[in-house]
């Protein structure tokens, strides 16, 4: 523990002294204009209407810099893909990010409008507004851009072109060819995009992918993360009485669907919070040297206890790097009858739980969610995959409703391979760190298509604040991590890949 704390300080002070010892990017002006002029774009997921517009400014944007660019076709809403070609021969990067973005709901941000980007400062345990004029008086790297999308994922794509602006203007060009693959529907899982990339694999061949979403490890340091979990989904059903009833008149004679869900949740997880379900986590092993690398991820663990204000973790794994590397099963809602105010008096109908797994390469989705519906079956369910009728509800005393979700799978890449050295030694010589590789991330990004298909490895390099508030109100991004974000883009743009 001792260690892991005097690691976490290091890495820490490491990037406090980045910050201190160099004045600002010369773009960061230019850059945080420009990120409240994408922003001001609504982008909500939930309506795909939102996306013409965004592709339009992205059409410009990249005009303007010299790629040429085209809609991609999809079932739904098109790919923005750019491209710029240095010299033919050379290796070619390909950058993904996206461009949609989470709804919102103006009335829990602490702005008048979530699309229009605000400037903050600290003060006591609030913030204060900074205008706009003072970025050109005296900018303060601790201060934060406030807006939906600003770090997820349209801040990013804005530092990218930036970069690009500012290395044209040094008069150098890019060590690598380059293509931009930016999405429009990553918030929904980008349902479209296996098909896509298999239509166009050709216009999306690259000899690694780069993914810039997500933020950096909480030491703030240079961060790789060399792949992400997968996701699937069940929600299962169980069932009482037809209608709900009344509690006193027909309490120990109807079931009550609630604790028939207990029983089968309960039938999931041991006390530890390992899953019980035969062969889950099998072809799942942890050699020493592979706990030697996620060892050296500086985690403090007695912090992130005290974050979550839990007394102990699960069990699975000895820490939490090494709990990311098993498949997790997770109820994410439970459902029955009322609560509150609103509590009633009966024995619900139905109870529903949702529940999510998330997935790693040797745990495929569709085989987990097989391994739980012989796991049900074997203690005497009876699945159906619909709202039981009538005829099966009075032939089976234990009904549940088995539901699947869509699969994204997990993708991992090596850590050792020509393009990851690569990474590690531009971002080391960058900013005068070590970068904290971390083997897989708890989050998903729906990119394994790209790995599958086209079959190159594949590498996120994030560049946001861990503090951020993605997906949430008042998300965010401070202009340190601008100006980070700036210096590692043209640090790639510039470095020449090996081995490729």
């Amino acid at each position: 523990m001792r260690k892991t704390l005097i690691c976490a300080v290091i890495f820490t002070l490491a990037q406090w002294q980045y910050t201190l010892a160099q004045k600002a990017h010369p773009s960061i002006i230019k850059t945080i204009h420009e990120i409240g002029e994408f922003i001001a774009i609504p982008n909500d997921a939930d309506h795909p209407e939102d996306m013409t517009d965004n592709l339009i400014w992205l059409k410009k944007a990249f005009q303007k810099r010299g790629f040429s660019f085209m809609e991609v076709p999809t079932s739904n809403i098109p790919l923005f893909f750019a491209n710029n070609t240095i010299k033919e021969g050379r290796p070619t990067v390909l950058f993904y990010m996206h461009f949609d973005g989470q709804a919102v709901d103006p009335e829990k941000w602490d702005q008048e409008n979530p699309y229009k980007m605000v400037i903050k400062a600290r003060e006591g345990d609030g913030w204060k507004t900074i205008p706009d004029s003072d970025l050109e008086k005296d900018l303060n790297l601790d201060w934060r851009l406030f807006g939906r999308s600003v770090s997820d994922d349209k801040g990013p794509i804005v530092m990218f072109l930036n970069a690009y602006d500012h290395l044209i203007s040094s008069g150098k060009t890019p060590a690598f060819n380059i293509k931009v693959i930016l999405d429009g529907e990553e918030e929904k899982s980008s349902k479209p995009l296996p098909e896509a990339v298999a239509n166009y694999r050709e216009l999306f061949e690259a000899d690694l992918l780069i993914i810039n979403d997500g933020p950096v490890h909480t030491s703030g340091a240079p961060t790789i993360v060399y792949g992400c979990r997968g996701i699937t989904t069940l929600t299962l059903t169980t069932y009482g009485p037809v209608k709900p009833q009344h509690s006193g008149h027909f309490g120990n004679y109807a079931p009550n669907p609630a604790f028939i869900m207990a029983k089968v949740l309960n039938t999931l997880k041991d006390e530890a919070g390992k899953v019980t379900v035969p062969g889950y986590y099998d072809g799942i092993t942890l050699d020493t040297e592979i706990k030697a690398l996620l060892a050296q991820v500086p985690e403090d663990e007695s912090a992130l206890k005290q974050r979550l204000q839990i007394h102990n973790p699960e069990s699975v794994g000895g820490n939490y790097q090494e709990s990311l590397q098993f498949p997790s099963l997770n109820v994410r809602g439970l459902s029955s009858g009322w609560t509150g105010t609103k509590a009633r008096t009966i024995i619900p109908e139905k109870t529903v739980a949702e529940i999510d797994l998330r997935l790693v390469p040797e745990t495929p989705g569709q085989r987990q969610k097989d391994f739980i519906r012989t796991h049900l079956e074997n203690l005497g369910y009876f699945l159906v995959g619909q709202e039981p009728d009538e005829t099966t509800r009075m032939q089976h005393d234990k009904i549940i409703k088995f539901e699947e979700g869509s699969v994204t799978e997990a993708f991992r890449s090596d850590m050792n391979s020509s393009g990851a050295l690569w990474l590690q030694s531009t971002l080391k010589n960058a900013f005068g760190t070590d970068p904290v590789n971390i083997r897989i991330m708890g989050g998903t990004v729906p990119i394994a298509p790209f790995i599958n298909v086209l079959d190159i490895p594949a590498y996120i390099v994030p560049m946001v604040n861990p503090d951020n508030n993605q997906h949430s109100p008042n998300e965010n991004i401070t202009l340190e991590r601008i100006d980070y974000g700036l210096r590692a883009y043209e640090a790639l743009f510039s470095s020449n890949l090996t081995g490729l």
